[in-house]
């Protein structure tokens, strides 16, 4: 029942990812008697101020929750892990970042919603001696990241050095998230091909963004009007 409240095609852009492992959480939740836990990552484009889009976003993911409330009374909480690791790579000045990613905090505590930053997930995982064995990313992966970085990447260095970087911090990223948070659902706006990318052991829910229909992430649009667009700019598959 808990299960059916959220996966549904009203939030879902397809089917979880790890869906055996949807009801072990749902069910640890409920014997622990407390809101069932979505993580996602927050990450950050080219505007330094909280917009539109965002606040759409999170009134979405608002809406979600208030269909796990009337099915589960504890309801669900959303953590949003904001990756200021990932917005230091692509070479956002860190005030520019932390402003931003403050000014989401204040509208997500408002929501009932927590925060994190990556960085402090990965510490917390080197801590516990939760390691990353190297990965190299599949071509088709590989492509896609580059083609992502083209637009986004500001760093040092290549765009194709970007992506394999970014890869590298995805790769230790995901298994600090999964140590982190072992019972919580990830939440990503992205789909299924970019499945590499996110823990291995957590179950995978492929979100829409703002409504249905719309998987664009927040964070790179810069305008109001993109936000209710019938028809949005192509997916960015980085965070």
């Amino acid at each position: 029942m808990i299960i059916k409240a959220f996966n549904t095609w009203a939030f879902k852009r397809e089917q979880p990812g790890n869906p055996e492992r949807l009801v072990p959480v749902v069910e640890a939740a409920m014997r622990a008697g407390r809101p069932l836990e979505f993580v996602l990552y927050w990450g950050k484009g080219p505007r330094a101020e909280i917009a539109a889009p965002d606040l759409a976003c999170l009134d979405y993911l608002g809406q979600l929750a208030e269909r796990v409330r009337q099915a589960y009374a504890p309801g669900a909480i959303f953590r949003l892990i904001f990756t200021d690791t990932h917005a230091s790579l692509n070479g956002h000045p860190a005030a520019a970042a932390d402003a931003y990613f403050g000014a989401i905090d204040a509208a997500a505590q408002a929501r009932g919603f927590a925060s994190t930053r990556l960085s402090d997930v990965v510490a917390f995982a080197r801590e516990i001696g939760a390691g990353a064995p190297e990965e190299e990313p599949s071509g088709e992966i590989l492509a896609s990241l580059i083609a992502c970085a083209a637009k986004w990447y500001r760093g040092e260095g290549s765009t194709e050095q970007g992506a394999l970087d970014y890869h590298r911090m995805n790769m230790v990223e995901k298994r600090a998230v999964a140590a982190a948070f072992p019972e919580a659902v990830f939440v990503t706006f992205n789909g299924s091909e970019f499945r590499d990318l996110f823990p291995a052991t957590l179950p995978i829910f492929y979100m829409y963004s703002l409504r249905r229909g719309v998987g664009v992430k927040p964070w790179f649009m810069s305008a109001p009007s993109d936000a209710v667009s019938d028809a949005p700019p192509a997916e960015r598959p980085a965070v």
